[in-house]
């Protein structure tokens, strides 16, 4: 994030079949702009479909979670060896879940936890829109089950459900977090992860299922071919879960058609005109292009990650994808950061009064790029934080972080996040921000060159 149960194994994969889908009588010009639109709001769908397919579908997959509605819960801190998913974080393990809503809804139950634990159940749409949130901020330290229903669904809440959300598709995925304290606390965070439980509506009410719904056949992701006019396949395989559209969505999805972009549509490049083909990948281009410039000068979540309201339009949410999928909404969790140079010692200085204003704790960690993945160092720090054992305040109450692949000193060691000689990515989370923080008046201090 600043990521990639079985529907029952009953449903077997069978291929989906609707009318080709054929671009309209549209002009070279009309559809370049069409196109450039349709994949800024395709961007973050697609990447997520490179998750939850690599999760829920690809059974070779080492990320496999076991198919949809069920999770997997990781435990262990993350190490540069674990590549699942970008800029993971190692303050709180992660569990895993992908439900298919389509037959019925699901109930999540989760258990009391202690006042000094902190979770969250993030839920995410396939457009990457977090609709929901159940734990210690949102819903209370207290035990409870919960439901989560797709856009079809019609009902009043049951028995024994505390809350409904429902969800504006029929696939959404959960990251679960569980804060870690350390190595030695690893086995708390287990048990806790076994009480998460999750369960068809169902058999929560002991009723008889459903009937199973439709097989799905998913096609293999290929990120090259998302990157051109073939993007509008994979757009029109995910639009079939999002129906009925948002109210806000539906002109801009009739806007879609004319370059033969619908739910479930095949998609044949053949057998477009040449022409118009051409003019869609020049949109993809353009589209890309936005979504990259926008990314190039964003360097902190106010406005990013969040619901439809909160990330406000298509190319906010292309580059919260691009940045950190599955980020949490502000309220939640404040992300900003550095790009770096390594090879350049570096500090970060927060006076006592300007320390990360967090609720609950605060890190920062440090990722290679390109690829955004912890950084493999001689004393294994990934990130440091208001946790880190032995971390060094100055008198005054402030605190100095140093920013380099090189030791700054024994004396200094224990405030240092090694970097590699090379560009690189320092993210912080402040866990339960402040107002100040959300509100961009509380700002990081500047990344500054060291002695």
């Amino acid at each position: 994030m600043f990521g990639r149960t079985l529907i029952a194994a009953a449903v077997a994969l069978t291929i989906f079949i609707a009318p080709q889908a054929s671009a309209q009588n549209v002009s070279p010009a009309e559809a370049q702009t069409i196109a450039r639109d349709a994949y800024i709001y395709a961007y973050a769908m697609m990447e997520n479909y490179q998750t939850w397919r690599t999760q829920a579908v690809d059974k070779d997959s080492s990320a496999y979670v076991g198919g949809f509605n069920v999770f997997r819960h990781y435990s262990e801190p993350f190490t540069p060896e674990n590549k699942d998913v970008v800029t993971p974080n190692n303050d709180t393990p992660y569990s895993w879940a992908w439900l298919d809503l389509r037959a019925e809804p699901m109930v999540i139950s989760v258990p009391a936890v202690p006042k000094d634990r902190y979770y969250v159940v993030q839920w995410i749409d396939l457009f990457t829109q977090n609709f929901a949130y159940i734990g210690v901020r949102s819903t209370g330290f207290g035990a409870g089950s919960y439901m989560i229903a797709g856009p079809k669904w019609k009902g009043q809440k049951p028995a024994g459900i505390k809350q409904v959300f429902k969800a504006e598709t029929e696939i959404v995925g959960t990251l679960t977090r569980t804060a870690l304290q350390g190595p030695d606390d690893v086995p708390n965070v287990k048990a806790l992860q076994a009480q998460y439980k999750l369960q068809p509506l169902s058999a929560f009410l002991k009723q008889p299922a459903p009937p199973a719904a439709p097989a799905i056949s998913f096609p293999p992701y290929d990120k090259a071919k998302a990157r051109t006019h073939d993007f509008v396949g994979y757009l029109n395989f995910l639009l079939q879960f999002a129906e009925p559209p948002h109210p806000s969505e539906v002109a801009i999805r009739k806007r879609f058609e004319k370059i033969g972009i619908g739910p479930g549509k095949p998609w044949d490049a053949a057998k477009v005109d040449p022409a118009t083909l051409a003019a869609i990948d020049a949109g993809v281009k353009e589209g890309q292009a936005a979504i990259d410039a926008l990314a190039s000068k964003t360097f902190d979540t106010n406005g990013l990650f969040g619901s439809r309201a909160q990330q406000k339009s298509n190319l906010n949410r292309a580059v919260a994808a691009m940045k950190g999928l599955y980020g949490n909404s502000i309220e939640e969790a404040w992300y900003g950061g550095y790009v770096c140079d390594g090879s350049k010692p570096a500090t970060v200085h927060f006076t006592k009064a300007n320390l990360p204003p967090a609720k609950f704790f605060w890190s920062m960690t440090m990722y290679t790029i390109p690829d955004r993945f912890l950084y493999a160092n001689p004393i294994n720090r990934y990130s440091i934080g208001d946790r880190t054992k032995g971390l060094q305040y100055g008198k005054d109450g402030s605190l100095t972080i140093y920013v380099g692949n090189a030791s700054p000193g024994k004396d200094k060691e224990s405030n240092w996040l090694p970097a590699p000689a090379a560009k690189c990515s320092l993210v912080a989370r402040v866990y339960g921000p402040s107002k100040a923080a959300m509100t961009g008046t509380w700002k990081l201090p500047p990344l500054e060159p060291g002695k």
